[in-house]
Parts: structure tokens; C-alpha cells; sequence
């Protein structure tokens, strides 16, 4: 096989027409070393690229520009042509001609994955109530992703160098947050996240800590009965089940702490409880992953940001983060699964690598 062909397929979904997903896109892939380590594919059009290449007056590389997915360029960025009427690109402006456009690429780049055309999907940022549609009645990527791929649960998984968060619940209502706190939703959530951990980033025995849902976690039943009756009871499921979960932990001193900093992630009850400190700490380096799919699939960990959008200062160092992470967790399940067809290979593995667990304090 020839060395192209060794190199990771990584398709790029544009996101918001008029947001900063093309710019930060464009940015991340005007490094030609990046051709070094995958065969970038741009789900968009060609008139979409030629806008904000204009617009970045920096940006300067060749592309390959077709509507087959199937024929691409190795020695280029590809770019597959989703649509091909002209569109009005207004950048920093919220409208129904950026949804529209983010889904069609959205749509083609799953399809791609789907496939098998593609090896990994990195999301450019939509915006969730401008892209809603009859076809897309989601809350945001991570769903949309969970149906496509037919799986029963998924975890959106908050990645950085010095840490990894993962969320219980997603985009829910505050209002709404105690109805979705179950023992069966952490039970699955901690099964995700364990596997993950193990295949995707090549941690053998993966300890996660639970975070509480109520102030002090709950204080024992004082403030709010949930850690009691629900989270409690699910940790000590799941260490029946050979989970190494903790916890449940104050989520107010828990960072504050470095506390996170002895496990292999964290689980989360809710989307801010787990993102603040998550976007404090690993501030331009945060990659949202989405663990459980048979695919893979990450984003930055920001937004549409269309209050700088077109004005070419949009930091791309989450997308570049984003992208290589994709290529990284490629490789990691790639030697995963190797291992696993070759049982002394895991044996050695194990053997020689350090997996004394290190008594955690509850």
C-alpha cells in the first residue's frame, strides 16, 4: 500500500455559512504539512472556499475540486461540491441561508463516513436553531450523529492534554436536568466512556470520576436526595460491573482542586457544570469528541462566533487540536484492534505497561 493510501481520509463539514467554520478551516489546512499526516476533504463548494480565501488574504493553497467522494487527490485538500448555485455569504449575520448550507454539508460529509469514504469527520460549528429542519430536528451534532449511526447512546466527551469531561446530559433545559439523572443513563454513559478510553485513547484501566448533580453533593441527602438514590447506587453498579467509577465528588471544589488531574476523565451531570471548568482550563486546545459511534468523529469546542466571523482573527487552534485528535484516535483503534486479533501482542502490552492502580480516597 502506498503511503497516500496509509494516511487518514478526514472529512471536514463547513458548518455556518456566515460563521467562522470555513475561516478556522481554511487556516488549519494552509499548513501543506498537514498533507503529512492526512488527505483532507472539505464538504462545501468551491464558491464558499473562493469567498473566504479572499477574505484571508494569507491563505494561499491548491485544491482539487470534484463532486465524487470516491476520486480524490492525495496531493492536495480536496474539496467535494455539496451545492452548486451561487449563495449570499454574510458573515456574522444569523439566517436561514447559513443553516440550510451547514446541513447540506453536514448531510454529505455523514453520508461520506457512512460509506466508508472517509476515515474521521471533523464538525465545523453550526448554529443549532438556524439549521433546524424536517430533516434535521436536533439539539445539536451529537444526536444527529447518534441517529445516523443507528447507536443507542453516545457520550459527548470534552478532550484537552490535561484532561477529559464527559456529560451526562447534553442540551437540556436546566428546569428539565433532574428527570434526565438516572442510574440506567450513568450506567451506560460510564460503560461508553470506559471503552472509549480504552480503544480510543489507549488507557488500559481507565478510573472516572463522578461529579455530584446537587451543591456539596447533596450533602448527604440534606440539599436534594439524587446522589442518595440514584448516583450512589450507580457507582456501585458499575464497580460491580469492573467500572472504575468514583465519587460522586462536589462539583464546585472538584477542578478547583486539580482533583480531575488523578483520573482518566470525569463525568459530568450536566452541559455547565462540566464545560466551565472544562473551557477555563484547557482554554484554545479543547476538542469535543463524540465516544460511542463506530466512527470517528470530533469538533472544536467553541461556537458559530459570529461576532468576528469575516474578519479573519477566528483562532483555529481548537480546529487544529480537533483534527489531529481525529487523526490520533484513528490510529489509536487501528493498534487496538490489531491487538486484539493478536492476543500476545495485548498480553505484552499489559505486561510491561504500568497498570498498578493508584488507591483513590472516595
Amino acid at each position: 500500500m502506498s503511503q497516500e493510501l496509509q494516511k487518514p481520509i478526514i472529512g471536514f463539514s463547513c458548518g455556518d455559512l456566515n460563521g467562522i467554520g470555513t475561516e478556522i478551516i481554511l487556516k488549519t489546512l494552509n499548513d501543506n504539512r498537514i498533507l503529512d499526516f492526512c488527505i483532507p476533504v472539505i464538504f462545501a463548494s468551491n464558491k464558499s472556499i473562493n469567498f473566504y480565501r479572499k477574505l484571508l488574504t494569507d491563505i494561499n493553497f491548491a485544491f482539487t475540486v470534484g463532486k465524487d467522494v470516491s476520486k480524490l487527490n492525495f496531493k492536495q485538500v480536496n474539496v467535494i461540491n455539496c451545492w452548486e448555485e451561487e449563495v449570499s455569504i454574510l458573515p456574522g449575520q444569523l439566517n436561514d441561508t447559513g443553516g440550510k448550507y451547514a446541513f447540506y454539508s453536514l448531510k454529505a460529509s455523514v453520508e461520506a463516513l457512512q460509506n466508508n469514504h472517509i476515515h474521521g469527520l471533523v464538525t465545523a460549528p453550526i448554529h443549532k436553531k438556524n439549521i433546524q429542519s424536517e430533516e434535521f430536528n436536533y439539539s445539536g451534532h451529537t444526536p444527529y450523529l447518534k441517529s445516523a449511526f443507528g447507536v443507542d447512546d453516545v457520550v459527548m466527551l470534552l478532550v484537552a492534554s490535561n484532561m477529559r469531561v464527559g456529560l451526562l446530559t447534553e442540551h437540556v433545559p436546566v428546569t428539565e436536568l433532574a428527570g434526565h439523572i438516572t442510574k440506567e443513563a450513568i450506567l451506560s454513559k460510564l460503560k461508553i466512556m470506559t471503552s472509549s478510553l480504552v480503544k480510543d485513547f489507549g488507557i488500559d484501566k481507565p478510573k472516572i470520576a463522578v461529579l455530584g448533580l446537587n451543591p456539596h453533593a447533596g450533602d448527604e441527602g440534606l440539599i436534594g436526595r439524587e446522589e442518595e438514590t440514584i448516583i450512589k447506587p450507580a457507582i456501585k453498579e458499575a464497580k460491580n460491573n469492573n467500572l472504575l467509577a468514583f465519587g460522586p465528588y462536589p462539583a464546585d471544589a472538584f477542578f478547583a482542586r486539580g482533583q480531575h488531574e488523578k483520573f482518566d476523565a470525569v463525568l459530568a451531570m450536566y452541559h455547565d457544570q462540566g464545560l466551565i471548568p472544562f473551557k477555563s482550563l484547557a482554554i484554545g486546545e479543547g476538542v469535543n469528541y463524540t465516544a460511542g459511534l463506530p466512527v470517528v468523529r470530533t469538533s472544536p469546542d467553541h461556537g458559530t462566533a459570529f461576532d468576528i466571523a469575516g474578519k479573519g482573527i477566528a483562532d483555529e487552534s481548537s480546529f487544529i487540536a480537533a483534527t489531529f485528535e481525529c487523526i490520533d484516535i484513528i490510529k489509536r483503534r487501528a493498534t487496538y484492534d490489531d491487538n486484539r486479533k493478536n492476543p500476545l501482542r495485548r498480553i505484552s502490552a499489559r505486561v510491561f505497561a504500568n497498570v498498578v492502580d493508584e488507591r483513590i480516597e472516595e
